[in-house]
């Protein structure tokens, strides 16, 4: 299937010149999402996982499904404030000021092999947050895997380590 004819492209969204890669139009396809999923999966084939981690909001919809389909558990990575307990914090740069991702403290227990997926790979500031998140808390990142990677923003340079990075599509 080529997934990218089921990505909606929205021009000068959220601003001018950017050119926003909309998922929703994929995933209303059930047969499409499922079949993306499954790919995702196919990707991380072999990796030694016990958890998968998802940035909000939009890893919810990729981390969730591939940990149902690889039988694993999903620890969901919040914006700061939305998480109840004990927490623990990162903060990253935006293009414009700063955000903070936060995670629970017992979500992620020492030597755990975690898979982080999110549907896009762009800059890598929220995911090399979300690695510094799981690496707090003693996790080893074992692989990251994307539903779209945006190349031309060289995003895996900012994945500071030796992390395998996988994307289903590549723009």
């Amino acid at each position: 299937m080529d997934f990218k004819q089921k990505i909606r492209v929205v021009q000068d969204f959220p601003k001018e010149g950017i050119r926003f890669k909309d998922i929703t139009t994929l995933m209303k396809d059930g047969e499409a999402y499922k079949l993306a999923i499954s790919n995702i999966a196919d990707l991380v084939t072999g990796l030694d996982v016990d958890v998968i981690v998802g940035p909000e909001a939009r890893g919810f919809v990729i981390g969730a499904p591939l940990a149902i389909h690889l039988g694993k558990g999903f620890v969901p990575v919040r914006k700061s404030g939305k998480l109840p307990g004990e927490i623990v914090e990162s903060a990253y740069d935006l293009e414009y000021g700063k955000d903070t991702l936060a995670i629970h403290k017992d979500a992620i227990e020492p030597g755990q092999k975690v898979l982080i997926a999110d549907d896009l790979l762009a800059t890598g500031g929220t995911i090399a947050t979300t690695i510094d998140l799981i690496e707090k808390l003693g996790g080893i990142v074992v692989g990251c895997v994307f539903l779209i990677e945006l190349t031309y923003l060289d995003g895996r340079d900012k994945i500071n380590g030796d992390y395998p990075v996988h994307s289903l599509v590549k723009y």
